[in-house]
């Protein structure tokens, strides 16, 4: 099939980035569009799917303070007295870690891998981790 304007290519789509003050951002991990509203959380943190997070947040959730803006990586999860759900995120890029609760949204196979990633390394004793 002849192309319609020969030697003269189209120009590309200007692509959509979303940012943290809009209504939506674009995953750093999985690339997809994240909507800002969760259920669970007033400030949306981390992509629902992936887990992966952005270095935005210095001292107060949602401030957006934080000069990194590093990749963080969810590193573990670990769970308040009142059977509450955090996220340990671990930043890329200058090695903060930080503790984000989970969305109701969040997808839940990729949170129990990361709750039994302990019970899979060999180096640890499991009995002793299922003796707590």
């Amino acid at each position: 099939m002849p192309r319609r304007n020969p030697g003269r290519e189209r120009p590309q789509r200007r692509k959509q980035v979303h940012d943290h003050q809009g209504n939506a951002f674009r995953c750093v991990g999985c690339r997809l569009d994240v909507p800002m509203v969760a259920p669970g959380t007033a400030h949306r943190n981390h992509c629902p799917h992936c887990l992966t997070s952005l270095h935005v947040d210095h001292r107060i959730p949602g401030d957006r303070r934080a000069a990194c803006r590093g990749r963080m990586a969810a590193l573990s999860v670990t769970v308040r007295h009142d059977g509450e759900w955090l996220l340990i995120h671990s930043c890329q890029s200058c090695g903060g870690l930080s503790a984000n609760r989970i969305a109701g949204d969040d997808n839940a196979l990729a949170l129990l891998r990361i709750a039994v990633r302990p019970l899979s390394d060999r180096r640890l004793p499991v009995n002793a981790l299922l003796a707590l």
